[in-house]
């Protein structure tokens, strides 16, 4: 066969190595009109693009091996959390404004060691198993915290019977369809009050390889990602919670992790397992907040002033804005 020719069955050359099958450039799944087949094509196309992202990245990596230390820095993949649109609310730490307004908010007797947190939790009227359940086991999570059930109290009422008990927060669990689905805490007794969405709970019994029950050592806590004027008023409500002075000796650890303006809650417990090593053991319970409003002073659905309120049209407009 002639240069730059391949060899033909008749020209005496080996036949040509059989090619892998490519899809069109022009290719689209969504014009294939079966269902069935449309399906099939669709998970062949995800197979070859994973294929193919693979083979990119072992020849990447070979590159890189062979380059040894001329290697150029890995590129930063880019993520919706390091292309967040800017918010002119983040707090700046050395900001003189935001260090005045902390020292006097409602929540500076907290920090300042004036109080002792004392905490009633509470739940909607008539609550069902799981919810009992988990109201239970969130106060063995946060220290000198009662559990009582409403059993038809308004909430209007409750508040002024906690006030007078010396209760400086109280937590509300709501539920629907026997699974708790809201969370009100209410900092007493001049406020605020923040509504959250709740979902994913787990109580302890449906974590693997959970730990031991808890002690009653009081936790150390940690605020993830608290970065704005909201996330910082939202990351104080949830520190006033705990006492200020942590049991390290208890090694127990509760975490508030904000990502894409959603809460994780976590409470692990941390072990040394060596000089370098340290494993962690979670214990349960978990659950996952989604903030719906702040509203200045103590609960009040009708007249109470609203600092800030989710809205959903006006806010999600783009997947890369957060609000705290």
């Amino acid at each position: 066969a002639a240069e730059g020719t391949e060899p033909m069955p008749g020209d005496g050359g080996s036949p040509p190595a059989p090619q892998r099958v490519l899809f069109p450039p022009t290719f689209s799944v969504s014009e294939i009109k079966n269902k069935q087949r449309r399906h099939f094509m669709f998970v062949r196309w995800k197979q070859q693009q994973r294929k193919e992202k693979l083979a990119l990245k072992k020849k990447r990596r070979k590159e890189r091996e062979a380059l040894g230390d001329k290697a150029p820095p890995k590129a930063i993949p880019k993520t919706i959390e390091n292309q967040r649109v800017y918010d002119e609310t983040t707090v700046d730490p050395n900001d003189e404004e935001v260090a005045f307004d902390e020292a006097t908010d409602e929540f500076a007797p907290y920090f300042n060691r004036q109080t002792v947190p004392k905490i009633l939790i509470t739940t909607s009227d008539r609550p069902r198993g799981r919810t009992v359940r988990f109201c239970e086991q969130l106060a063995t999570v946060i220290p000198n915290s009662h559990v009582y059930y409403r059993r038809g109290l308004a909430l209007k009422r409750i508040i002024p019977q906690c006030i007078a008990r010396d209760f400086t927060d109280l937590i509300v669990i709501n539920e629907d369809r026997k699974i708790p689905n809201g969370l009100v805490l209410s900092h007493l007794p001049d406020g605020p009050t923040a509504h959250f969405r709740m979902s994913s709970v787990r109580l302890r019994k449906e974590i693997k390889r959970k730990g031991k029950e808890p002690t009653e050592h009081v936790p150390e806590v940690i605020l993830n990602n608290f970065t704005t004027r909201l996330g910082h008023s939202i990351g104080r409500m949830f520190a006033a919670l705990f006492p200020h002075d942590p049991q390290f000796i208890g090694r127990q650890v509760a975490t508030f992790h904000n990502q894409r303006d959603y809460i994780f809650f976590r409470f692990h417990r941390y072990i040394f397992k060596s000089e370098k090593k340290v494993g962690i053991q979670e214990l349960g319970p978990r659950f996952t907040l989604k903030l719906r409003s702040l509203q200045k002073g103590t609960f009040d659905s009708k007249f109470g002033e609203y600092e800030w309120i989710h809205k959903r049209r006006e806010m999600d407009t783009s997947r890369r804005k957060f609000h705290l």
